[in-house]
């Protein structure tokens, strides 16, 4: 066995359990990434992934791997990006362990990231939203479920991974009513509730009926919902509200999206963007500027401010002159 393969399972129990507590979510990405990478080394190198050295992972070798997540297995840039920062927490840590590999580990940590285009952030308008609420069939038990979770995830912005990890005892429904969850970073931060919400989820904790560490949204059978599950759910449901709400059948309504939604929300309601990055669990407020850049709105009233000191406010508006002259072009 090479010394890689040591180091491997030092990396994923000593550091990122161990010391970084990394969440199950962060571990099973590096763990994908890494199984990919071993898997293509092998096939390149004809050697078994359990004797595959450090040395032979080289810089070429990984730039030929991150190729071929994108033509071959189709990923984005996103995606490569992702799994190129698992590489690099990887080989940063083989380089405490193995100062004889730096040569090698230093051309693969010198691989830079690849730019990618910044789209515009999907969110829905309030009248897409309470289509999407209503879509869920409320005279059933998995559509009450349903319409409380969509509900919960608009409002307050929870990330998937936190929504469906919230327990029975992490929603509070009394005085200064919020919910409480671990996010990102395993960082904890409380959400407070509007009245519409508390409605909502006072009678759906009571027809749930859970113990305290119970999932708040459980399968039929009691089980805590998967990431997948929950997305499945959101498709569906954005499906049927897309016949009743056309402009819906246009995005591609994930539990992010229900984040963005909540976002923008707070940012028509004129809450500042540092406290939009507190509610959201941001660890950076530039994080938060991508709402500023897809918000139309902010922007058409910044052009309003900004005319001369001798033009009317707002936007130029053309005479019925010139609209004649350029009819009779």
């Amino acid at each position: 066995m090479s010394l890689l393969a040591p180091t491997l399972q030092a990396f994923f129990t000593d550091r990122l359990i161990g010391q970084k507590r990394a969440s199950t979510h962060t571990i099973a990405a590096y763990r994908d990434t890494i199984r990919l990478l071993l898997t293509f080394a092998s096939e390149q190198t004809g050697t078994a992934p359990s004797d595959l050295d450090i040395n032979d992972l080289q810089a070429p070798l990984i730039g030929a791997f991150l190729d071929h997540l994108e033509h071959e297995r189709g990923n984005t840039i996103r995606t490569r990006n992702a799994r190129l920062a698992a590489i690099r927490s990887l080989f940063r840590y083989a380089a405490l362990r193995h100062p004889e590999h730096a040569a090698t580990i230093q051309r693969v940590l010198a691989i830079p990231t690849k730019r990618h285009d910044q789209a515009l952030v999907t969110f829905l308008t309030d009248p897409e939203l309470q289509t999407l609420l209503d879509a869920p069939d409320q005279t059933t038990w998995i559509g009450r479920r349903d319409h409380a979770m969509i509900l919960l995830a608009a409002q307050t912005g929870l990330r998937a991974s936190e929504l469906i990890g919230l327990t029975c005892a992490d929603l509070r429904l009394g005085t200064g009513a919020h919910v409480n969850c671990v996010g990102k970073g395993r960082k904890q931060r409380i959400t407070p509730l509007t009245n519409q919400t508390v409605t909502i989820m006072r009678a759906w904790t009571r027809e749930r009926d859970g113990q305290p560490d119970d999932p708040l949204f459980a399968t039929s059978t009691g089980h805590p919902l998967t990431r997948d599950a929950l997305e499945h759910r959101l498709a569906k449901h954005a499906a049927n509200a897309a016949a009743s709400c056309p402009s819906l059948a246009t995005k591609t309504i994930t539990p992010h999206v229900l984040r963005h939604t909540a976002a923008m929300r707070l940012l028509h309601a004129g809450v500042d963007t540092t406290v939009i990055a507190l509610w959201l669990g941001h660890e950076q407020i530039q994080t938060t500027h991508i709402y500023l850049h897809a918000d139309l709105a902010i922007k058409e009233k910044a052009l309003a401010r900004t005319t001369p000191p001798t033009a009317k406010p707002g936007r130029y508006q053309p005479t019925d002159r010139v609209l004649a002259f350029l009819d009779a072009l």
